[in-house]
């Protein structure tokens, strides 16, 4: 498998740096690619804004749930397409990168939620803590995959970390076995999604399991060359007619899991054709591209910015103008969190080697 060597700018749903060979043979970065993952983490602040405030429900709740899926296929997307092309699959240091990069996100996943015990009052921490170190639920997040992330009262938060860096370190274990044989990634693909037919057919459910395939996918798509995927989103009235059938599907059906896949896909591919438009990006493209390459951390800030919020508004009677304005103030405050995170690694190494410590 030979392809052309890029430098590691891996960001996991990050701080990505992700190159592709251009047809000079410069390497050039992927805005559209960095623009797709800021507009999923504004969706996203919508998306956390609606339960802190509002309390999400299903009705709404159903089109949105391409977030977090999306945000896993796209790790997955660049484990292949960045990963795999720096280093030669037989090198150990892909695997020891991954096994690094997957246990530092973990990490992060778990510091985060200790802070965020600490912040809570005291009667409400003991009781946090008793949830969270409680076997059930333990087993909900680390093994099963029950979403217990995002609400105020829920016993973790940042839970989509925990997938992601399952990936990672299932993608450093395949590695080891993909020298004897090539399509290990595909053969695993294939059992995870019998696996969930399985469980959906006996009425269970693992999201850890659902979220792994689409990364899988992921990973298996990364091998296509940006060219070939830049011409495949090039129809904007095809993709615009498929969405609305999907739209259509999951009013009916709601989001059973084929429909989640193909969600994804469709909203990727919009999400990342309205990111290619231009060769020169104006003030708000260029913002959402800026998001695009912190957008771990800007998933982070965008969780305690809304947290703050909502503990200092909750025993105001916000009315629907309060509301439109919480809501862009979360929206506002985290991109100037991360445009204020960017000006100060620029400017303060201690800063920026902390945060390559972190998120690199």
């Amino acid at each position: 498998m030979k392809r052309i060597v890029k430098r590691d700018a891996f960001q996991t749903a990050s701080d990505s740096e992700h190159k592709m060979t251009s047809p000079s043979g410069r390497n050039g970065r992927i805005p559209a690619l960095d623009f797709t993952k800021g507009a999923l983490v504004l969706i996203m602040v919508l998306y956390h804004w609606l339960n802190y405030f509002l309390g999400m429900q299903g009705d709404i709740y159903k089109y949105l749930r391409f977030l977090t899926p999306s945000f896993i296929f796209i790790t997955g997307f660049l484990i292949s397409n960045v990963y795999f092309s720096k280093y030669k699959i037989a090198d150990p240091r892909l695997a020891k990168r991954l096994v690094q990069r997957g246990l530092k996100i973990l990490g992060v996943f778990i510091l985060l939620n200790v802070v965020r015990t600490l912040l809570l009052p005291q009667p409400y921490r003991g009781q946090m803590v008793f949830e969270h170190f409680a076997i059930r639920n333990l087993a909900n997040v680390y093994l099963i995959g029950t979403d217990l992330g995002g609400g105020q009262g829920k016993a973790v938060a940042f839970y989509i970390l925990v997938p992601i860096s399952y990936l990672l370190l299932l993608s450093a274990a395949l590695l080891l076995l993909s020298g004897w044989f090539k399509y290990i990634f595909h053969v695993v693909l294939g059992l995870f999604l019998v696996g969930i037919v399985v469980l959906d057919l006996n009425g269970l459910q693992s999201a850890n399991l659902e979220l792994l395939a689409i990364g899988l996918m992921g990973v298996i798509l990364g091998y296509t060359p940006i060219e070939k995927i830049n011409t495949f989103v090039r129809h904007p009235y095809s993709l615009a007619a498929a969405y609305i059938c999907y739209v259509g599907a999951i009013t009916v059906w709601n989001v059973i899991y084929p429909l989640q896949v193909i969600g994804v896909c469709l909203s990727l591919m919009i999400i990342y054709l309205l990111g290619e438009q231009g060769d020169q990006p104006g003030r708000v493209r260029s913002c959402i591209i800026l998001l695009g390459k912190y957008s771990l951390f800007g998933y982070i800030a965008q969780i305690f910015i809304l947290q703050l919020l909502h503990r200092g508004l909750w025993r105001v009677d916000l009315g629907v103008a309060g509301l439109g304005l919480s809501f862009c103030a979360a929206f506002a405050l985290t991109i100037l969190a991360v445009e204020a995170t960017d000006r100060v690694r620029a400017r303060v190494v201690p800063v920026d080697r902390l945060y390559k410590a972190v998120f690199a």
